[in-house]
C-alpha cells in the first residue's frame, strides 16, 4: 500500500479520503493490521525489528484513526481496535509483540475518554490464539519470517468464529471483548495472584494453545 515515496501516515490519509469520496463518510473504522514476533529479548539480533512491529501494530492503528476521526464524529460512529490478550498481560517469548499491543490498548482506552461526549464509541477486542497466518508470518529474533506456527492451529478458535464475536461486540457497542474464559479469569487473577498469571502464561505458550 505504501510506495517508497509515500509515508505510512500519508497512505492512511489517502485511504480515508478515498473511502469518504466513495461512500460519503465513515461510520465504523476497524483497525486490524498486525504482525507478530516470536523471540525472547536475548534472541533478538537487530533491535530494528521492534520499530517495525510498533509501526504496524501501534501506528498502523493511530494513523487511520486520526484521519477518520472528523468523519466518525459527524456520524457518531464507532472505532474498533483488534488487539490481543497479550495487550493485557505479559507473554514470554512475545515481549516485542506484547509491548505494541499494550501501547495500542492504552491509546484506545485514552481515546474512549476523549470521545465520551462526542458520541463516538471505542471497542477494544482482545482475542486469544486464533487460526490465522499471523504466526506463520511472525518475525524471529533475526527479523526473518518464521514460516511455521508454534501454536496447535487445529485446537484454537477459527477466524470465522472470531469475526462473529467481533461483530456481536460491535453491535452492542461493547467497551472491551476478552474472548476466552481463561483471559477473563486472568484479568482478575492478575490483581490478587500476579505470579500465578505469569506461570499460566508461560505454560500456555509452551503448549501452544
Amino acid at each position: 500500500m505504501v510506495g517508497t515515496d509515500v509515508t505510512e501516515a500519508e497512505a492512511c490519509r489517502r485511504l480515508i479520503e478515498r473511502t469518504v469520496e466513495a461512500f460519503g463518510g465513515v461510520d465504523v473504522l476497524v483497525n486490524n493490521a498486525g504482525i507478530g514476533m516470536v523471540a525472547r529479548l536475548d534472541e533478538v539480533k537487530d533491535l530494528a525489528v521492534f520499530e517495525r512491529l510498533m509501526r504496524v501494530n501501534y501506528l498502523g492503528s493511530v494513523y487511520p484513526t486520526s484521519f477518520a476521526l472528523p468523519h466518525l464524529e459527524k456520524s457518531r460512529g464507532q472505532i474498533v481496535a483488534v488487539s490481543s490478550l497479550a495487550g493485557l498481560t505479559g507473554v514470554p517469548g512475545r515481549s516485542g509483540y506484547a509491548a505494541t499491543k499494550h501501547a495500542q490498548i492504552g491509546f484506545f482506552d485514552s481515546l474512549r475518554v476523549e470521545l465520551r461526549e462526542k458520541g463516538v464509541k471505542v471497542t477494544v477486542i482482545a482475542p486469544y490464539f486464533v487460526q490465522s497466518e499471523i504466526r506463520r508470518r511472525a518475525l524471529a529474533g533475526d527479523g526473518q519470517v518464521l514460516s511455521s506456527s508454534p501454536v496447535h492451529e487445529s485446537e484454537v478458535m477459527t477466524a470465522e468464529e472470531c469475526a462473529r464475536r467481533i461483530v456481536r461486540a460491535m453491535e452492542r457497542r461493547q467497551r472491551l471483548l476478552v474472548m476466552t474464559l481463561k483471559g477473563r479469569l486472568g484479568r482478575w487473577l492478575k490483581l490478587v495472584a500476579p505470579a500465578l498469571v505469569d506461570r499460566i502464561a508461560a505454560r500456555s505458550v509452551r503448549r501452544g494453545r
